[in-house]
């Protein structure tokens, strides 16, 4: 059997795929390449794992930092996983939609560049999965195309843009390597347990409705007929493994996203409907929201980053042909979003009060 190096655990769709990995029996070793920094924390993770999964497969961690020259990986170190491994998935990255231009620039873009190099230096490589986002059309609308990467007018935030850029790095390599670009939808729990780490993306949306839930009424925020593109990490995590592995998806970018996306205003109303027992009511002017969100105490009481608010007018939808063609023949299809809110909010509510899954509101 193969071996596989994963960046970007113990973050949570990492922890995810490799769990999922390891049930499908896919690789015989599995090396993480870890911030020394995490090191504590990716131990106590992959002891989780084995717990819950008794397979011969290991996971090694391998101590690094893509932002360094060969990963910050110990040359003794690199030269045998550039022997070995043969499966590359990058999901390291900043995810936080208010992080500064600084960061997600040494992080996502500069870090990609310096892991692409590594990459290159494989010899037995298979496929190179790279984690991107829907999102890199920035503030492009309509119909977004899955074989477009076009440089938008502008993005809605520096984690939109950076992930443009990095992308642009990865879309590159597609000349001289097996390459798969994995674009995902906002990312929530699992559709079936609700399981989560953390409580942001669509999360800030039910932080604020539970905030706010003792009004006599709560109202929908502005008038939209967009839709919100939200997908299970579940889904995310079946349908990159097996996009991983197919050779129709070599040097192809694909969406993984919701074919059927709900709009705004009817996630808005089952989140409200399920978090207080109430429907919404009346209208707050979008403007208003976003001038009460720009305060820092309104923020950080309502546990909402301002910049998620962009998302509700945002009028486009992705195209998922590419996509839908080879998951279909895995069976793989994407939960519906309003069928499984109930799963949702009733992890979030569970959890809400553990300070250990709310993002840092600045």
């Amino acid at each position: 059997m193969s071996s596989a190096l994963i960046t970007g655990f113990p973050g949570f769709l990492a922890k995810n795929i490799i769990k999922e990995l390891r049930k499908q029996d896919a690789y015989s070793k599995i090396y993480v390449l870890v911030l020394p920094s995490q090191t504590g924390l990716a131990e106590k993770m992959i002891a989780e794992i084995y717990q819950d999964q008794h397979h011969s497969q290991t996971i090694e961690i391998i101590e690094g930092d893509i932002t360094l020259p060969d990963a910050g990986i110990i040359t003794n170190t690199l030269e045998k996983l550039r022997d070995e491994v043969e499966y590359i998935w990058h999901l390291a990255a900043i995810y936080d939609l208010a992080v500064p231009k600084e960061i997600a620039w040494k992080v996502n873009v500069h870090g990609t560049e310096m892991f692409n190099r590594v990459v290159t230096q494989f010899s037995k490589l298979k496929r190179y999965t790279y984690f991107s986002t829907a999102y890199v059309a920035g503030l492009r609308e309509g119909k977004l195309l899955e074989t477009e990467l076009i440089r938008p007018a502008g993005f809605k935030n520096h984690y939109e843009e950076t992930k443009y850029e990095a992308e642009l790095l990865v879309e590159k390599l597609k000349e001289t390597i097996p390459v798969t670009i994995i674009r995902p939808g906002i990312v929530r729990g699992h559709s079936e347990t609700g399981e989560t780490i953390k409580f942001d993306g669509p999360y800030f949306f039910v932080n604020m409705i539970s905030n706010l839930r003792k009004l006599p009424f709560l109202p929908y925020l502005g008038k939209s007929t967009a839709c919100i593109n939200v997908v299970p990490s579940d889904y995310i995590t079946k349908a990159a493994i097996y996009c991983s592995h197919s050779e129709e998806a070599i040097g192809k970018t694909l969406h993984l996203t919701d074919p059927n996306p709900y709009p705004v205003e009817e996630v808005y109303r089952a989140f409200v409907k399920e978090l207080t027992g109430k429907y919404p009511k009346g209208r707050l002017p979008l403007p208003i929201a976003k001038t009460a969100v720009a305060l820092s105490p309104v923020r950080k009481f309502l546990q909402v980053e301002k910049e998620t608010l962009d998302y509700l007018t945002w009028n486009a939808t992705f195209d998922t042909t590419n996509a839908e063609s080879i998951l279909t023949k895995g069976d793989i299809t994407c939960p519906d979003f309003i069928q499984t809110v109930p799963t949702m909010i009733a992890f979030y509510n569970k959890h809400k009060n553990d300070t250990s899954f709310h993002i840092p509101i600045k």
